[in-house]
This record gives C-alpha cells, sequence and structure tokens, in this order.
C-alpha cells in the first residue's frame, strides 16, 4: 500500500477506505425481479426491471468474484437480489464459482419460494448457507405483507432447504409498527424449536413506494424488551465482529439449555457503520460502497470493454476509498431534515 493514487487509494492490496475499514465481505445481487411485492420493499405493482442485456452474464459475475477474492482479498460472499430464485441459471453461477473457489463461503439471501425444488441442486452446485426472509407465522399477514398468499410454499422451501444440509439457516424478519410488531416472541419460540436463527431487521428507508417513515420502525430496544420478557438473552460470547447483527443467546426461562441466537440488525436506531466489511455490486456490475450511498461506480462496463483483473481491482479500490463515515443516521435518525433516501430501492440494490 506504498503506492497511492492521486485520490489516496492504494494501488495494491484489499478494499481500504479513508476511516481504516478493510472491506471483504462481498455481495452480488444475481437479478433485481422478485416473485413477491413486499411493502417495505416495492410497490404493489412492482418496479421497472432491468432489459437482460444490462444485467451480468454467469461469466460476468464469476469474473466479478474471482477479482474479489484472488485480488482483494474478499472472504465470504452472499448472492441476492431481487429473489435470486427468479434467476433460472442460478445453479450455474453458483457452480462456476464454486469452481473457481474451493472453500470459500458462499451463502444467499432468498425469500424461499420455490426453493423446494431447487434446494438440493444448489447444494451440490456449492452453495454453503442461506438467510431467508419470513415476517410472519400468519398466513392472512404475510399475504398483507408480500401481497402474495405463498407463506406455505416458503416453510416448505425451508424444510428442504434443512434437508439439503443449507445450514445454519438464517431467518430474516422485517418488523412493521401494528402489523407484525406483537410476533417476536412467536418468530422466535417457533425459529429455535425448527433449529433456525431468528434475525430482526429494523425497517430501513429503502422501499420502493418511498412511503417510508420513523414512526413504523420497531427498534432494537423494544425487540429486545419483548424477548427478555419471556427469554433469557446472554451475548454470544463468540462476539459481533463486523457482523451487521448483534447476537444473543437464547434460553428459555428457567432453563440451562441452550435454545438457539437472535439475531438483531439494527440499521436505524443503533448504526454499526464504523465496523462495516461490506463491499456490493448490483445485477448491473455497479459498486456501491453503503446500501445507502448515493453514488455507484460502473465495474460491468469496464469488464465488457476489456478490463484485466488488476485494472478492475483498481477501479474497485477507488470506489471503495470513498465510502463515507456513516450512511446519515448516526447523529439524529433518519427524519433528520438532510437525510435523502437513495434513488435505488433494496430490490435494485441488493441487500
Amino acid at each position: 500500500m506504498d503506492a497511492v493514487r492521486e485520490t489516496g487509494a492504494p494501488r495494491e492490496g484489499g478494499l481500504l477506505d479513508r476511516f481504516g475499514r478493510v472491506a471483504r465481505d462481498l455481495r452480488v445481487s444475481v437479478i433485481d425481479k422478485c416473485n413477491l411485492r413486499c411493502t417495505y420493499c416495492m410497490p404493489a405493482e412492482g418496479l421497472p426491471w432491468m432489459p437482460q442485456q444490462q444485467l451480468m452474464t454467469g461469466e460476468e459475475i464469476a469474473r466479478i468474484v474471482r477479482v474479489a477474492v484472488r485480488q482483494l482479498g474478499a472472504e465470504e460472499l452472499r448472492l441476492t437480489g431481487g429473489e435470486p430464485l427468479v434467476r433460472k441459471d442460478l445453479e450455474d453461477v453458483i457452480g462456476r464459482i464454486r469452481a473457481d473457489h474451493p472453500d470459500l463461503p458462499i451463502a444467499m439471501t432468498t425469500n424461499a419460494v420455490g426453493l423446494d425444488r431447487r434446494a438440493q441442486a444448489l447444494k451440490d452446485a456449492g452453495l454453503t448457507r442461506l438467510n431467508a426472509s419470513l415476517d410472519t407465522l400468519h398466513p392472512e399477514t404475510f399475504a398483507e405483507l408480500t401481497r402474495r398468499p405463498h407463506l406455505d410454499k416458503v416453510l416448505a422451501g425451508l424444510d428442504a432447504a434443512q434437508a439439503a444440509g443449507l445450514g445454519p439457516i438464517k431467518i430474516n424478519a422485517v418488523l412493521l409498527r401494528g402489523i407484525n410488531d406483537t410476533e417476536v416472541v412467536p418468530l422466535v419460540d417457533w425459529a429455535v424449536t425448527h433449529g433456525y436463527e431468528m434475525r430482526f431487521i429494523e425497517d430501513m428507508p429503502l422501499d420502493g413506494d418511498r412511503s417510508w417513515t420513523e414512526t413504523q420502525v420497531v427498534p432494537a430496544r423494544e425487540i429486545r424488551g419483548a424477548l427478555e420478557d419471556v427469554f433469557d438473552l446472554s451475548p454470544d460470547p463468540r462476539g459481533r465482529g463486523a457482523a451487521p447483527a448483534e447476537r444473543w443467546e437464547v434460553r428459555r426461562r428457567g432453563h440451562r439449555t441452550l435454545a438457539g441466537h437472535v439475531g438483531i440488525i439494527s440499521s436505524v436506531t443503533e448504526p454499526f457503520c464504523a465496523a462495516c466489511t461490506r463491499t456490493r455490486v448490483t445485477a448491473d456490475g455497479r459498486i456501491r460502497s453503503c446500501l445507502f450511498s448515493h453514488e455507484e461506480t460502473d465495474l460491468l462496463t469496464a469488464l465488457r470493454d476489456g478490463a484485466s483483473d488488476e485494472g478492475l481491482a483498481q477501479i474497485w479500490r477507488d470506489a471503495m476509498w470513498r465510502k463515507p463515515r456513516a450512511h446519515g443516521s448516526d447523529r439524529v435518525g433518519l427524519a433528520r431534515a438532510d437525510f435523502v433516501q437513495p434513488e435505488r430501492t433494496m430490490s435494485a440494490i441488493g441487500g
């Protein structure tokens, strides 16, 4: 890192930013389309989808992952969307990556609709584990939140994933005030009973309707309080490190036996930007240094124009060097007047 560009970005090594953070956690969106219409993500009618030629091909995704791992020190990969399962060649994409990197942890975030038919093939292709979105155990509430009556399909997908050995499986729930905020305890009870780790995520201003308000956010402190009314919680002894979730060991009240774990991702009320080690690539091959960023760096055009692996790596280093210190909620909350929601929504960014 002795040689430095005029921008200050290193000319070698990993993805260092101006605040000393090094991005080693790679998140790649493989598609922007989704088969649900979750109210906190997109409008009921959906969004304009990217044309096929704008999306990265399986070969291009594998090349970008290769650059991230071999040139820039990425240590783990998560495939996101949209909904990755909408991509018909997903098994091929994973297989290409696994062939290049036999030991790379490859995770996926999914809504699990259709997973029952593909879980084993995904495992065979090289997928390591997955996170599945499930905000409620009630069919009516599920239909209200997702605008689709597919709770049974999600549960079938989770059963298939567990049978295929795609574990540990983490269940992600976004809590919304007045809709599913009373399901904290039932969700954790269900998760630990079935061998899943429950994770609650504060609702973030990345929705397609642009209707987000801070009043609908169920804060981390309230989630912890609801859990502590019923369970015994203790901090996970493994520590948090750079993980987005603060993790807790869960024991049923009065029992010493560990029942499972729960995590809380408090991006809104207790942001963890100082420890962030994530770098993101959208489905159209653009680098985002932060989920809430207003800036993107086009990597795919350079790749298609014939850039070398080192050339792509340097574009990436320059982009991550400019990563902001925090996403905007670190002082007085996302309701402050100077916070502006990113133009891209969550489905177009890739979580």
